[in-house]
């Protein structure tokens, strides 16, 4: 028996299928990965007073929240944070100053003296060396050295006329941009925040940039003093070992500064201090000293109290940190190093409280 088919007609109240949400072509994202790196490089005279202004902002904010409590104005703290932060730059400069210009004079003779000591520890690899070129000019019957262009850098005096008031604009701009920072930041993220059109993306917004801000500046600021005690500790070792406190004080002030660049930092202040060591003393094993102090010194603050201090929430992949230091390094040379932490650490800060993005947080961990 035959029935009457009749085709299904879609119901009246389903929903129509959602288009697929285009996507962008891999070309045009590397397109864009290098459009942003390449303003980032070209930008910098305009990008890194900024960030550094936010990243001494950052250091003296939780100085400015204890003295509000003590019923201080926000701009009086402000002034007062700065010029305590000045004051001290400008004492320790004053007693640094001397032994850097010292040492820079006397940095030709100090290496021609230092040759012959490198010379004796290199001489089985030099010839080494020279028997390979002996043996490579035999078998290709080079009877002669092959010519070699020296280039001859051109002494312009109007050079350092240029860009000394250059580097003093950039150095008031910095000081400016910081107490700016410290006294209306506030200000500048209500107002923004106001922008919103959603009371509940208002409350959520605020929520977010209050905790990062707190959390940011609690950590840049624990660095900061763990990387002072760092270079007073060892300021205080150099000094045991009789060298002059100014001279001591130049390369803990050094040595705090590299170790704002993990791994890479405490590679270069080792070897700074392997060559410092060679330079001032003559024994060899007061030599490997200044390096052995800092080797245990960077040890136990990296393996025992920073982690102690800052536990696991801020902990980072190596490999992440590794290749954020060599972009930022790349591009803004040794300001991106300083930077390189702090805007890592600010990435994963924000990624872990947006909803959806802890996978991206985790990955940099």
């Amino acid at each position: 028996m035959a029935h009457d088919a009749t085709p299904e007609l879609p119901a009246p109240d389903a929903p129509a299928p959602t288009p697929a949400r285009p996507r962008g072509s891999s070309a045009l994202v590397v397109l864009a990965t290098l459009a942003v790196g390449y303003t980032l490089w070209a930008a910098q005279q305009l990008l890194l007073p900024v960030l550094l202004a936010m990243f001494f902002a950052l250091v003296g904010n939780p100085i400015i929240r204890v003295l509000r409590r003590l019923w201080l104005p926000r701009i009086l703290a402000a002034l007062l944070v700065l010029c305590g932060g000045l004051a001290a730059t400008g004492a320790l400069a004053y007693h640094m100053l001397p032994s850097a210009m010292a040492w820079a004079s006397q940095a030709p003779r100090e290496m021609r003296q230092l040759a012959p000591k490198l010379r004796e520890l290199t001489r089985p690899v030099h010839e080494a060396n020279k028997a390979a070129e002996n043996f490579a000019r035999a078998a290709g019957g080079e009877t002669g050295r092959q010519p070699q262009l020296v280039r001859t850098a051109i002494d312009d005096p109007y050079r350092k006329l240029t860009e000394t008031p250059r580097l003093l604009a950039s150095l008031l701009a910095v000081v400016l941009l910081t107490f700016f920072f410290m006294v209306y930041g506030e200000n500048l993220q209500r107002n923004a925040i106001a922008l919103l059109p959603g009371r509940q993306q208002k409350k959520f917004t605020v929520e977010i940039l209050q905790s990062i801000e707190r959390e940011v500046s609690r950590y840049v600021l624990t660095i900061s003093l763990i990387n002072t005690v760092v270079g007073l500790l060892f300021a205080a070792g150099l000094y045991l070992m009789e060298i002059p406190m100014p001279e001591a004080l130049l390369w803990g002030t050094m040595v705090a500064l590299l170790n704002f660049a993990p791994y890479v930092g405490p590679l270069i202040g080792i070897l700074a201090m392997l060559l410092v060591g060679f330079i001032t003393f003559d024994e060899s094993w007061l030599s490997l000293m200044p390096a052995a102090a800092y080797l245990v010194l960077h040890t136990i603050e990296g393996q025992i109290v920073t982690p102690i201090v800052l536990g696991r929430r801020m902990a980072l992949s190596p490999l992440v940190l590794i290749l954020a230091l060599m972009l930022f390094g790349w591009l803004w040379g040794i300001v991106g190093l300083l930077l390189a932490v702090p805007l890592l650490v600010c990435v994963k800060l924000v990624l872990a409280r947006i909803e959806g993005m802890e996978g991206w947080a985790r990955l940099l961990e």
